[in-house]
């Protein structure tokens, strides 16, 4: 399911697009383009993503000259895109008032008889002409997308209301011109449909917008966290410059209550950040000299001094924005399905309603005509594809924002759909099950004088064993001893001189290997730690890996959800049957190398398992992406992002039972979704043609036919708004 290693994605943001059918053509001309390896279009976010080896404006020329308007998309501030949002609804409120008022009028004389009859027909006319103004002004979009569309020999939802209007509108004028040329119960204007279908269609678009924004923005407020405007250090004088203008290496005041606008390292100053709006985590983080920061992230209560590391586009917080959109845009199988079956749907919807008027004209009741033209017309609105088009988007974009505020980063889209089928989750233990950071648990046989020398051996080492071992020594007010001659043997333990004598501090089988007498065999579970001073055993550390808090709530989870917990590590099986123990897993694989962590995966899936893998991203790389889906503990770095579908940004493994949990209700409401879309289809597209008017008398409207078109655009993108809450 990765993102094949390859080039960078653009992405774009293009407007004009009205129905599923856009989506293909646009599609269609991104794919054109030479370099382009894969094109995905999102109709409910308005958005492209492209992947390839292709400049963005060879991109946007060619959706361009496919008559839609495309740019680069630009992370604007919240406030800039509340501002064209709200322009965009009163601009559709406004076409939709007009049209409906136009209509009402109209509607009006049919009530009570206000206007003239046809023969009267300068008045006619004149109200032909006004008619045709407001259908242009109020649904001017609608034919540019239509005519845009044909020039290209395709057909959009825009081809359909223009078809359904544009008849009604030229029968009309026949009426009040050549009223001979038809049978005189036919002689019908159709004005006010035309208008009613324009207004409720834009009513519709607008309801569907505003619904479509707030989900929009609520993903967008949620990494819009970065100040427009920064304190500079400049020759130990403070200035405020913009954010822009930053370089790495530069020095920042940050005072409490702002957020830190880089990626940087605490030079001067104690604090505490909170880190919850990027990794989901409620609790405030220390901060102290050395530190690292996020951008994004909020300082809380004390002033820092921060050089910057990383900046702008190359922050974490700009790689974790990048991915949630390209997920956004990204296609998951069943979107493809219906992004194929809506492809042919408008030609058909087409033949449709050439078939239901020859059949109304041939054998249908007096006045033939008008039952023809009626039926035709209603069935080119009632079946426009809005519904469908948003089906599937809607609740991709909704889930993964929602996914995006519980700290989970999803890489595509597809694992929204596959991780509602996964029956197995493998876990590594160190580091995943466990902190990955072991404490001393025992000190035994070492005195004051033995903690220095081995305070003096490791103060100077990363290893996160020699950080515990300092940190329990430094606890004890230890100071080190002053050693010499260090030599340190990788999987080993050190060697070194202190006062003539021979120091040797590692393993027990490395201190065995140096033929230091007295080494014991100790019957514990844990990481053993010895000191041999000279060729004599002097004592030993046991440390353990912590559990990771949550941990046996997250696997108890997982089983009420029918999903079977296993572990994988390459820790010794004594160690890794205690950590199962603690957390609940029965099913245990120790002792097994990384190819075999990806070989057990593997066999998992040969024998039909729908497997999902936990790890580090690093050691863990090859299950990771070999797994159906999988998924990183940790913020975010390279390797993860690069290797995991899923990554845990604030480490816990709670996000797992989150993301099945997510998985699940979006493939319900997108089922939801379709069922609705294609049931309104399968339901009303054979009423609109007349099959219930032998039985009941009973015809739709065209007016009433753009209205339950609208609704059910509104219906679909509202019941994927319930994401957000459910």
């Amino acid at each position: 399911m990765n993102k094949p290693d390859t080039q960078e994605t653009i992405l774009l943001s293009v407007n004009g697009m009205s129905c599923a059918g856009c989506v293909r053509t646009v599609e269609a001309a991104l794919k054109d383009v030479p370099g382009v390896q894969i094109a995905s279009v999102n109709f409910a976010g308005q958005t492209a993503a492209v992947t390839g080896e292709t400049p963005a404006s060879s991109l946007i020329r060619a959706v361009n000259d496919a008559g839609y308007d495309a740019r680069l998309l630009h992370q604007n501030s919240i406030e800039s895109q509340e501002n064209e949002a709200v322009g965009l609804l009163r601009r559709s409120l406004f076409r939709s008032s007009l049209a409906l008022a136009g209509g009402s009028l109209l509607m009006a004389d049919m009530w009570f008889g206000m206007l003239p009859s046809f023969d009267v027909t300068i008045v006619w006319v004149a109200i032909g002409i006004a008619t045709l103004a407001c259908m242009l002004i109020a649904g001017g979009h609608f034919f540019r997308g239509a005519l845009s569309a044909a020039r290209h020999l395709s057909t959009t939802m825009d081809t359909l209301i223009v078809l359904g209007t544009g008849s009604a509108w030229i029968y009309s004028m026949v009426v009040i011109l050549y009223p001979e040329l038809l049978p005189i119960g036919s002689r019908h204007q159709f004005f006010e449909a035309a208008l009613f279908v324009i207004g409720f269609v834009n009513l519709g678009k607008a309801l569907e917008m505003n619904a479509r924004t707030r989900a929009s923005l609520a993903i967008q407020k949620l990494y819009d966290l970065t100040p427009r405007f920064v304190t500079l250090i400049d020759s130990d004088e403070e200035r405020l410059v913009p954010v822009a203008d930053v370089e790495p290496g530069q020095q920042l005041r940050i005072r409490p209550g702002e957020n830190f606008p880089v990626d940087g390292i605490v030079v001067d100053g104690k604090s505490s950040a909170d880190e919850s709006l990027l990794t989901g985590e409620s609790l405030a983080i220390p901060l102290l000299k050395g530190s690292g920061v996020s951008a994004g992230t909020l300082n809380i209560d004390g002033s820092l001094l921060v050089e910057a590391a990383s900046v702008g586009e190359e922050t974490r917080l700009a790689a974790i924005r990048r991915l949630v959109n390209e997920a956004q845009n990204s296609k998951p199988p069943v979107a493809r399905l219906v992004d194929q079956i809506t492809g042919v749907f408008v030609p058909v919807i087409i033949l449709m309603a050439g078939l239901t008027f020859m059949t109304w004209w041939l054998v249908g009741p007096e006045p033939q005509l008008s039952f023809a033209f009626v039926t035709a017309m209603s069935v080119l609105i009632i079946a426009c594809p809005c519904a469908l088009g948003l089906a599937v988007p809607m609740s991709i974009m909704v889930g993964i924002g929602r996914a995006a505020t519980n700290g989970l980063l999803i890489r595509n889209s597809e694992v929204l759909q596959v991780a509602s089928t996964l029956d197995i989750v493998v876990l590594d233990k160190t580091g995943t099950l466990t902190m990955g950071e072991p404490e001393v648990n025992t000190i035994d046989g070492l005195n004051a004088q033995d903690l220095s020398i081995v305070l003096g051996l490791e103060q100077q080492s990363a290893h996160p064993v020699a950080k515990s071992i300092v940190s329990v020594c430094l606890s004890r007010h230890i100071t080190p001893a002053e050693v010499s001659s260090i030599t340190e043997y990788p999987g080993g333990g050190v060697v070194a001189e202190f006062l003539g004598d021979e120091l040797v501090l590692g393993s027990l089988n490395f201190l065995k290997q140096r033929r230091i007498s007295g080494v014991p065999e100790v019957d514990r579970i844990g990481t053993v730690v010895a000191l041999a001073v000279g060729s004599a055993y002097v004592g030993h550390f046991v440390l353990i890996d912590k559990v990771r808090e949550g941990a046996r709530e997250t696997i108890q989870s997982l089983l009420a959800m029918g999903v079977t917990p296993v572990m994988l590590t390459g820790d010794r099986s004594a160690i890794a049957e205690v950590v199962a123990e603690q957390v609940g897993i029965t099913e245990v694989h120790a002792e097994v190398s990384p190819e075999k962590k990806l070989a057990l995966i593997q066999a998992f899936q040969a024998a039909g398992h729908k497997v999902a893998m936990v790890g580090d991203g690093i050691n863990d790389a090859a299950a990771l992406s070999a797994a159906d889906v999988g998924f990183a503990m940790g913020l975010g770095s390279d390797v993860a992002l690069e290797s995991a579908d899923v990554t845990l940004r604030n480490g816990s493994l709670k996000g797992i039972e989150q993301m099945i949990r997510l998985s699940r209700q979006v493939l319900s409401n997108v089922r939801q979704n379709l069922v609705a879309a294609f049931g309104y289809n399968i339901l009303l597209i054979p009423v609109a043609a007349g099959v219930l008017y032998p039985f009941f008398g009973l015809l739709i409207n065209p007016a009433f036919a753009g209205l339950a078109m609208a609704l059910s655009s509104v219906t679909v993108v509202f019941n994927a708004g319930r994401l957000r809450f459910s």
